[in-house]
Order: structure tokens, then sequence, then C-alpha cells
């Protein structure tokens, strides 16, 4: 059997970023873990002696250095942080940042704020934050717009690690019952060359494995466009391959999320030759 990587997979600039920032800041926390891939995390730990903390609340007096997760963190947590006496060493993805100062900004101009995304996300919390009035209103589908009664200046933000033509659906439907609308791309380009990537593989593959953490946003979404192709599984780590999956396939595909690392990849494609 052929095992082909996607053309584009795997660790994004922000969270390489992140990763390097945590390595070189031994002996501190995250508030909240620092990225979605709990294999990394605990490498990380183990290392680095770099773990994480759920709260604010668990951030004791022994504590003398804080990283900020790749996702960030709502503004008040931040500002509360502050008011701690520990180092804050901030690992926000700048792809992050962005769609944070957006709806600032747009916000203290009047606008009305729709962000296309999972309320649940850390990443959405922390956008959220950022307006300074409470018209903000967070949504997956066009159909969550229909009984929101929306002022006439809407600004609109991605997820970043979101489909576009799932965005593309949030907006068309604004822009044709509202009078303005300003729209932000806000979707990361890592994301767009990892989606492409595994949207051509999986069209030509028997069988697509996806490799990353099951609480990652932009490894579901592969997921999630392998699988209108082709069969398809998630995995966090070696364990989960099944060998069965591989009977009378040609093609495997390989792809990784954008917080799974190289070390992981390899690893579960040494599993999956074994096994076949």
């Amino acid at each position: 059997m052929l095992i082909k990587k996607a053309k584009s997979y795997g660790f994004c600039f922000g969270v390489k970023r992140a990763v390097e920032i945590a390595e070189s800041s031994k002996n501190a926390v995250t508030l909240g873990p620092l990225i979605h891939n709990p294999l990394e995390i605990e490498r990380l730990a183990k290392n680095y002696n770099v773990k994480f903390v759920d709260s604010l609340e668990n951030i004791d007096k022994n504590i003398k250095r804080v990283i900020v997760r790749t996702h960030g963190i709502p503004k008040n947590n931040l500002e509360k942080l502050k008011e701690k006496n520990v180092e804050i060493i901030d690992a926000t993805c700048p792809f992050v940042k962005k769609p944070q100062e957006i709806v600032e900004e747009m916000s203290r101009s009047g606008y009305d704020i729709v962000i296309f995304g999972d309320k649940n996300h850390p990443e959405i919390k922390g956008v959220m934050s950022y307006s300074v009035h409470n018209r903000v209103y967070v949504v997956l589908s066009p159909n969550e717009l229909e009984n929101i009664r929306l002022h006439e200046k809407i600004a609109v933000v991605a997820q970043t690690t979101r489909k576009i033509e799932d965005y593309l659906k949030i907006t068309n439907y604004l822009i044709k019952n509202y009078k303005e609308v300003r729209v932000f791309n806000t979707i990361c380009n890592a994301t767009f060359e990892n989606q492409d990537a595994v949207r051509e593989l999986s069209q030509e593959a028997d069988i697509m494995i996806i490799i990353g953490g099951k609480n990652s946003s932009n490894t579901k979404q592969l997921y999630n466009i392998a699988k209108e192709n082709c069969e398809s599984y998630l995995v966090e780590d070696e364990s989960e391959i099944n060998k069965n999956w591989f009977k009378n396939k040609r093609i495997c595909g390989i792809s990784a999320g954008a917080s799974t690392p190289e070390w992981l990849v390899e690893k579960i494609i040494s599993k999956i030759k074994e096994v076949t």
C-alpha cells in the first residue's frame, strides 16, 4: 500500500511559535492548554516542566511565569493576570490577535459584531471579550441569524480555523439582508492550505488518516473534508490504528492538524506500515 502525505499539513506558524516559546520558558505554566494536542502538551510538561492550569484561581504565589495560550484568553482574564506578581509571556497566535483587534475597533465604531465560529472554543471566547458592547453574536450557520435582530451596521469575523465555504454562507446572508456589512477574512492561510491539500489528496486516496487532537477545531475540519471523498479516520496516537481499515486499500493519505507535531505523524506512519 502506498502512503502519501498531504502537500500541506501539521504545525502552523502560530503553533510552531508557541511551542518554541514554551521550550524556551522552562518551569512556566500556561493558562489553559497551550495548543490542542494532548501528546505535545505531555512532551512539554515532561521535557520542559511547562504545565497548564485551568483557571486564574490556580495561579498561586509559587508560580512566577505564565504563558498565554496560542488561542488567546479573554481580555478581562488578561487584565486579572497582570494584577498578579508573575511574568506574562504572550504566545497568542498573531492571526488570532487580528480578529481581537477588529472586534474592538469595529465595536467602538458602533457596529454589531457577528462571529462565525464555535462559541465554546477558547479562541472565540477571547475574541468576543474584545467588544466594548454586548451586541456580539456567535453563529455557525445562516439559520441562526434569522432570529437575531441586528442593527444596520455589522462587522463580521471568522474563527481562524473554519472552512471558507461555510463563512461565505454567513456573509452572503448578511449582505443580502442588511445595508452595511464589513467582512473581514480572518481565516488563517495555513488553514486554507491544509484544507485544500486534504481535499486534493482525499480525492485520490482510498483511505485518509487525519492526525490530531480530538479537541482541535482545525483537525476536525480536515477530517470532515476528507470523509466527503473517501473513508476517513481521525486519530490522536498510534494505538488507535486498526489494521482492518487498510484491507483492500491501495493508497493511504495522511494529513495532520495545525497542532500536530511531526514526530507524531512519523510514529503513526510507522504503525500503519507495521500493520499493513
